[in-house]
């Protein structure tokens, strides 16, 4: 029976399995190095949409304080708690954290998930507050000019855990006047105890963007962009750059 679910509700279960292969530590180092440039001595951090706490965990490592924001309850809970990381499920458009910090992080494309204009400004007005003066917004988001040259495709990916064998099927929707694609996963589960399957599919609706647009929206806001390219190969945004990364400096 296929189930159709929220984000991150079935998929939370497989989330740190689907992106076991994912360089954490690479993105991480990569992202400490902009942020010195900027910023030598700063190091406590709110990341907006910290999932199950990877990112936050390497963070740690190399001696920064963590607090993380995720929407859902499911990623939350899979969260193992360490020293130097705080967290609270929330909505990163309206939660207040009674705290200041040196950078406001946001990795793996959750800027991209804020389908309405609405929300990106409340996350702009939220990172504006919880920033020091001087203070960084850095996170990336899936680039328009790649996109529409592109195009998405259907892909699968095959995965194997201790227990279960799952193979997921990613088809993309495109609404071109809408700037968003609507990813339709679908994902079956063979367990290797008992040889039963399970199948679900969720639906993540992403929104990309353009330069020019975040460059308005972070003005409105009382930002500017210092650095915006691709994270792990440094190359600046073209049609080949499926995804951005930025920083903004609080004004």
């Amino acid at each position: 029976m296929l189930n159709k679910k929220n984000n991150f509700d079935d998929y939370s279960k497989y989330y740190d399995l689907l992106y076991k292969d994912k360089d954490y530590l690479g993105e991480v180092k990569n992202v400490i190095e902009i942020l010195k440039k900027y910023n030598k001595s700063g190091k406590k951090i709110l990341e907006y949409g910290c999932g199950t706490g990877i990112h936050a965990r390497e963070f740690v490592k190399l001696g920064y304080k963590v607090h993380g924001i995720d929407l859902s309850e499911k990623m939350i809970s899979k969260i193992k708690p360490f020293d130097g990381f705080s967290f609270e499920c929330g909505n990163i458009c309206d939660l207040k954290v009674s705290s200041e910090f040196d950078f406001v992080i946001s990795l793996f494309h959750v800027f991209s998930y804020q389908l309405k204009n609405e929300n990106l400004k409340k996350i702009f007005c939220r990172a504006s507050e919880h920033l020091i003066s001087g203070g960084l917004f850095a996170f990336d988001f899936w680039y328009s000019p790649a996109v529409y040259s592109q195009k998405p495709s259907i892909r699968i990916k095959r995965l194997t855990g201790s227990e279960v064998e799952i193979i997921r099927i990613a088809e993309p929707e495109i609404f071109s006047n809408k700037n968003q694609i609507d990813v339709n996963y679908t994902i079956i589960e063979r367990n290797k105890n008992d040889d039963s399957f399970y199948k679900f599919s969720e639906v993540h609706s992403m929104r990309h963007f353009s330069l020019p647009e975040i460059d308005f929206i972070a003005n409105v806001h009382g930002f500017e962009i210092v650095e915006a390219h691709d994270l792990v190969t440094k190359n600046i945004p073209s049609e080949d750059t499926w995804a951005i990364f930025v920083v903004l400096k609080k004004k």
